[in-house]
């Protein structure tokens, strides 16, 4: 199934993960560190119950303000503060499904933006399922989108678990992309 599929039929929890996955992976770009969204995975874990908007609050205050040097980076970090700035203050469900389909796309323009290898088929066919001749770096970011819908879907809140190991992994090798690409322009 592909990516704009498998958004299209998740559920209120699985749109909010898909989102809060993507724009965890791209926190390296924005200077945060690997706790400051957990208060809103848990958040998520608590049935929705828990306070997403304080949380959402504090991750955008600890994250304001990040730069870079590097043209690709720096429109990579403006991909990534418009994540966390769409993000909704509430759950509601046709705001969260907006925001998750904002997420994918920005989150796959920042990995497409920082691959060295060049990829120039719209990433809405990459989306939908075209993945021939995809950049590595782009392909793997389109997969753990993938997973993380598909384990939510597959196994509801106790998936949480899963997608959060997914988003780490991630978040690893943007943040050593980001540190590679730094080595090589100074």
């Amino acid at each position: 199934m592909s990516l704009v599929e498998l958004i299209a039929q998740a559920d209120e929890r699985g749109l909010a993960a898909s989102g809060l996955a993507c724009l965890d992976r791209c926190v390296p770009l924005l200077g945060g560190d690997d706790e400051i969204l957990r208060p809103l995975w848990a958040s998520l874990a608590d049935s929705g119950t828990g306070d997403w908007e304080a949380g959402l609050k504090v991750a955008r205050d600890k994250l304001a303000g990040a730069g870079s040097a590097d043209a690709a980076e720096d429109e990579a970090v403006d991909h990534a503060r418009r994540m966390l700035d769409a993000a909704p203050a509430a759950l509601d469900a046709a705001e969260v499904r907006v925001w998750a389909d904002v997420c994918s796309v920005a989150s796959l323009r920042i990995h497409r933006l920082l691959d060295p290898a060049a990829d120039d088929v719209p990433l809405d066919a990459r989306r939908e399922g075209r993945t021939e001749g995809m950049p590595p770096l782009v392909a793997a970011e389109l997969r753990r989108q993938v997973t993380v819908l598909e384990v939510l879907a597959g196994h509801g809140p106790a998936g949480l678990r899963r997608a959060l190991e997914v988003s780490v992994e991630g978040r690893r090798v943007l943040r050593a992309v980001v540190s590679r690409r730094a080595r090589g322009t100074r």
